[in-house]
């Protein structure tokens, strides 16, 4: 007969539920507050503390149901901007759009739910615990990315945006590495509640060796950060450069698309890059839908476009809906155009990735009563990803509004030779709410993840520019007029993450299969 190898003691026994329920809705809530607007990134560190310790002793589903619960105080006041972006644009009554955002909540809180079942099943001891804990929660965050067209706002990683030796480790393992981070330092934490508290199963040597296992790569990834940005600002210093120039002109969206206004923001959208000509910038860019009609098919609207580019030396990049007859019907698209100083149009790109609700409509059948909040234009057509326009022997990557939150639209673009990425959008939807900060925040880790410097150009705000190493080089307030003239380099290279991709977040998926696998040998081994 075998040895049992294994300690014997019991599982702990699980804490009064309400206790549960009450660190749970804590964690998701910490959670929320550690992303930008509230700012507190240091609470990311601790915020899962709380959860895992209200699952020791659970079993799956009574551990999926504390998840979800966590999950649902998070995405609730994470994405509570949705609601008046609904009312106010869907247009929908504030009694369908609640139901909404809870309907989304609930969908995006299955991600938290499993992962908080399936940690049940893991043994609580050293190794297996911290290297499961962030590993299936980054496999998680995964799915969330590319399930159903995918959703990944604010994963955890975009937390610590203004950590800027920590988030260069980005360009090996994306915005997932920096996640991986977080959860390390949250599961050693928890194996010091564990040890404090009696409940550990496992012998306490285990608990110096997790705090090791947990804080080194943290240590590596700082480091990692201090060399990387020397050699990325001395590759900029050498680089190609260009002036660019953003424009904000800050239209409101009640009438954007009110053709009594069209007129009107073309003629503020050239009075505004006058201010930028002191600078005398190489490319001038405008938001997206910063001419709201069909450019180049509108004759008299195009033509007060293109007569009042002549007017400067420099060549634009301008946000417009567009359409096609293809097949017998008609294509939209939602297109970036870019344009040179003899009023000349060289290249266009077409939005990849489209904004479900905001420019076509899923499941019309079951849900008729939502319609899209893009006035004036139907569905869009999807153009292809990781397209670039050359601009004079200079690739561009385009980022079209969201776009920009999916890290394989940027890693296609450069990719395919893009020296800069340029990021053209309209938060306006989204009213005086944390919304356009998340939605800047994320766009740092494009910069990173690819070595390139990116260009923001917003209706409304925030509009800037972010140079290779991730720095917020200049961004503008919200809701105000702005131009903003930078010199920016035109990188080159393929950092790993380029070659690697999302292999890290599956690499994930194999170590958490293997903490679960521990758990299963120990059983086998007592039976035994």
């Amino acid at each position: 007969m075998r040895k049992r190898i294994f300690s014997s003691k019991k599982t702990p026994r699980p804490l009064p539920f309400f206790v549960r329920c009450a660190l749970g809705m804590g964690s998701g809530l910490l959670l929320t507050a550690s992303f930008p607007g509230t700012g507190a990134s240091w609470l990311a560190w601790i915020a899962l503390v709380p959860l895992l310790a209200a699952l020791v002793g659970l079993d799956f589903w009574e551990g999926f149901r504390c998840g979800f619960l966590a999950g649902m105080a998070h995405f609730l006041t994470l994405l509570y901007w949705l609601v008046p972006t609904m009312v106010q644009y869907g247009p929908l009554p504030l009694y369908v759009s609640v139901p909404l955002l809870v309907l989304l909540s609930a969908y995006l809180s299955l991600f938290p739910a499993l992962f908080c079942g399936v940690f049940t099943t893991f043994p609580l001891r050293g190794i297996a615990l911290v290297s499961g804990i962030p590993a299936l929660w980054v496999f998680f965050e995964y799915l969330r990315s590319v399930l159903f067209t995918g959703f990944p706002w604010a994963l955890l990683g975009y937390s610590q945006v203004k950590w800027l030796h920590l988030i260069q480790v980005s360009d090996i393992v994306g915005v997932y590495g920096v996640s991986f981070l977080i959860l390390s330092f949250n599961a050693a934490l928890f194996t010091l509640y564990l040890a404090g508290t009696r409940r550990l199963v496992s012998p306490p040597r285990f608990v110096g060796s997790s705090l090791v296992w947990a804080i080194l790569p943290v240590v590596c990834a700082w480091g990692y950060g201090e060399w990387r940005i020397r050699q990325v600002d001395a590759g900029a210093a050498l680089a190609e450069k260009v002036q660019v120039a953003v424009v904000q002109g800050n239209i409101d969206q009640a009438v954007k698309w009110d053709p009594q206004y069209q007129a009107a923001s073309v003629e503020k959208y050239l009075a505004l890059t006058r201010k930028t000509q002191q600078t005398k910038p190489d490319l001038v860019v405008w938001p997206e839908t910063a001419t709201p009609f069909y450019f180049l098919r509108d004759d008299a609207l195009s033509a007060a476009v293109l007569e009042g580019i002549k007017a400067y030396d420099s060549d634009f990049m301008i946000g417009s809906p567009a359409y096609a007859p293809e097949n017998g019907r008609i294509e939209y698209f939602n297109s970036a155009y870019l344009i040179n100083s003899k009023g000349t149009v060289f290249g266009r790109y077409d939005k990849a990735h489209l904004v479900p609700y905001g420019e076509y409509v899923p499941l019309k059948k079951w849900m008729p009563f939502v319609g899209k909040m893009v006035e004036h234009v139907g569905d869009f057509t999807a153009g292809e990803e990781g397209a670039v326009i050359d601009w004079r022997g200079k690739p561009l990557g385009t980022l079209i509004c969201y776009e920009v939150i999916f890290p394989g639209l940027s890693r296609a673009a450069a990719k395919n030779k893009a020296r800069l990425l340029i990021n053209l959008t309209n938060d306006a939807w989204y009213g005086d709410t944390s919304a356009p900060q998340q939605h800047f925040f994320m766009a740092v880790f494009r910069a990173v993840e690819n070595r390139r410097a990116l260009v923001r150009s917003a209706n409304t705000g925030i509009s800037g520019f972010i140079d290779p190493a991730g720095r917020v080089t200049g961004r503008t307030p919200l809701f105000k007029e702005a131009v903003l003239t930078e010199t920016v380099p035109l990188m080159t290279g393929t950092p790993l993450y380029h070659h690697m991709g999302d292999a890290f977040p599956l690499a994930c998926a194999g170590i958490a299969v293997a903490a679960v696998g521990i758990r299963r040998k120990k059983r086998y081994n007592r039976r035994i």
